[in-house]
């Protein structure tokens, strides 16, 4: 038995001296019970290490692990952070408030969101993480193991086996995850409907949407709290199944460039609709797409009053089918009469039947979030904190990228263009984003990128602006005749109103495009991407997901053991769990 442990920590790489040393004994017994299994059962595992974690895993894939989301651990990291510092800062904001009443009286009129008041207004409690679908219990593990300050992590899963490879890696990471981390086998929707208002942080990553479990995750969260979550079924919300998409979010999603991006703003709409049947509204923090998801952070909020600005957040989008011109139209707005605010619906159409520009059609899709989806100071602050400790963060490359770019984006502007895309409408040779952003700085407007896309142009202009400049450009390089009933031909017969202005504009580059700050780095390794759902069988078909060789040493491993293949894994009753 010792030569069997022994085998099995070689795996294991020393934790870092500043750390607090693990206890030997609760180290050692999870594989002590996999040794008295036996040592071929032993052999089955491999401890996998991230962060200040380590788990491990079985080689049947009967519990869901993919390498790829060590971004998104990351980033919740990272974030998690931010938020205990923060709710530290608005608790002591809060106290001196009371402890001033003329400070109190002038911030009352203010009309952003309220800290949330502490029971007996004492010392602020450890905050309470809920991670409602678990699986190996890393990201659990990595919370209470790496963010300072951080109270209880309860971790849920429905799947006993899921469950039982958690406790068992609760047990691996020491005295330091035994003491804050739960695993329970529970249904996280009943779990979060029994709890509500419990949770200061409550993390959704499920495999596919999370569509199902918005309504008792935004019940969950304590007022003020985070909401972390996180969607990968992209080709619903990118377009390829709208009306799908419709059943799951409420809204319509539009094929474009800018799709991505129109994905995080669908969920954020989602969240909003969930929770202002609660009387509740969301602040976002940080939205992003990294590799083959999305994940927002969100806080909320309980406001009978506020929650009645939601219809001045949405927006519904008409595209053109022909050059792409997009337009949003306001589900609401607001008059003000003698300090009398009315909300009303918002004016419409913006557009007319028949695209302006070419003529042609729209395709109608929302609603929308067109608010901010990040929060700048929020961003500001996580960027700092990352690029201070980047050793503890096994994705600092992909994280600080993806922050830097945020922090140059504009924030009041939905969606973008693509250079490419109206190039392609007019059949024209390109100009260098350099030249195209000049050119929008010099008519009166700005212009950002989006980490979205590297070949994005988020700007204010105004879609007449944008084809003035384009035709001052083919002007100066002539294309070849078109068809007259193309949408490029339509737009190209009209005269621009706007004389372009292509010399270089000090701003046309950003701070980090100057300082040639990487902010779009590569994948670390091939098959960088989703993984097969835990409990499935791994086949010859999987190739493009895993590799040729994984694939191909699985099957051989097969091969050689059993031919007979494994019972398919069971889902239990979930008992109920503690509070």
């Amino acid at each position: 038995m010792r030569a069997v442990v022994a085998s099995l920590k070689l795996h294991r790489r020393p934790s870092k001296p500043n750390l607090c040393l693990l206890s030997s004994a609760i180290e050692q017994q999870p594989l002590l019970e996999m040794a008295g299994e036996g040592e071929d059962k032993v052999k089955d595992y491999v401890v996998i290490k991230e962060g200040e974690a380590e788990i491990l895993m079985h080689s049947s894939n009967n519990v869901f692990f993919n390498k790829a989301q060590v971004n998104n651990r990351d980033m919740s990291i990272a974030l998690l952070r931010t938020f205990i510092s923060k709710r530290r800062e608005e608790h002591a904001a809060m106290l001196d408030k009371k402890a001033n009443p003329v400070s109190k009286l002038s911030e009352d009129t203010n009309s952003g969101p309220r800290t949330p008041s502490a029971k007996g207004h004492g010392e602020l409690k450890p905050p309470r993480v809920l991670e409602a679908l678990a699986a190996s219990g890393l990201r659990a593990i990595r919370y209470a193991r790496e963010v300072d300050g951080i109270g209880q992590v309860i971790a849920l899963d429905n799947d006993k086996a899921s469950v039982e490879a958690c406790q068992r890696n609760i047990q691996f990471n020491g005295s330091i995850a035994c003491s804050k981390v739960e695993s329970h086998l529970a249904d996280a929707r009943v779990h979060m409907l029994t709890h509500q208002k419990e949770f200061d942080v409550v993390d959704l990553d499920p495999y596919g949407s999370p569509s199902v479990f918005l309504d008792s995750a935004v019940q969950s969260v304590a007022d003020g709290g985070m909401l972390m979550c996180t969607a990968t079924d992209m080709a619903v919300l990118c377009g390829s199944n709208g009306e799908v998409c419709y059943s799951k979010y409420g809204s319509y999603p539009l094929k474009g460039k800018y799709c991505h991006e129109m994905a995080l703003r669908i969920l954020l709409a989602s969240i909003e609709s969930h929770a202002n049947r609660y009387k509740r509204y969301i602040v976002p923090i940080l939205s992003v797409h990294m590799d083959f998801y999305i994940r927002v952070f969100v806080r909320v909020y309980t406001s009978a009053s506020a929650m009645k600005k939601t219809p001045l957040k949405l927006s519904y989008v008409y595209q053109c089918v022909g050059c792409d011109s997009f337009h949003l139209q306001s589900l609401g707005r607001i008059i003000t009469k003698n300090n009398n605010v009315r909300y009303m619906p918002g004016f419409g159409p913006v557009v007319p039947q028949d695209c302006s520009d070419c003529g042609k059609k729209y395709n109608m899709g929302g609603p929308i979030w067109s608010a901010p989806i990040h929060d700048q100071e929020w961003v500001a602050s996580t960027l700092a904190d990352v690029t201070a400790e980047k050793e503890r963060y096994p994705a600092y490359d992909k994280i600080s990228a993806v922050l830097t770019t945020i922090s140059e984006e504009l924030v009041d502007v939905p969606l973008f263009l693509s250079l490419h895309n109206l190039c392609a409408t007019l059949k024209c040779t390109s100009p260098s984003a350099i030249m195209f952003r000049s050119a929008v700085i010099n008519a009166g407007y700005r212009i950002s990128g989006s980490h979205v896309n590297p070949l994005a142009q988020k700007t204010d202009a105004p879609m007449n602006v944008i084809w003035d400049i384009m035709r001052c450009w083919v002007k100066n390089h002539p294309v070849k005749p078109q068809p007259p009933e193309e949408s490029g031909s339509v737009i190209l017969s009209k005269e621009p109103t706007l004389q372009a202005n292509f010399a270089r504009a000090f701003a046309s580059l950003s701070k980090a495009q100057a300082k040639k700050v990487h902010r779009f780095p590569l994948n670390p390794e091939r098959h960088w991407g989703p993984k097969l759902r835990a409990g499935r069988q791994i086949t010859s078909k999987h190739v493009s997901l895993l590799g040729r060789d994984v694939v191909d040493g699985i099957l051989t491993n097969r091969d050689e053991g059993d031919s007979e293949p494994g019972p398919k894994r069971q889902k239990a009753e979930p008992t109920p769990s503690h509070p």
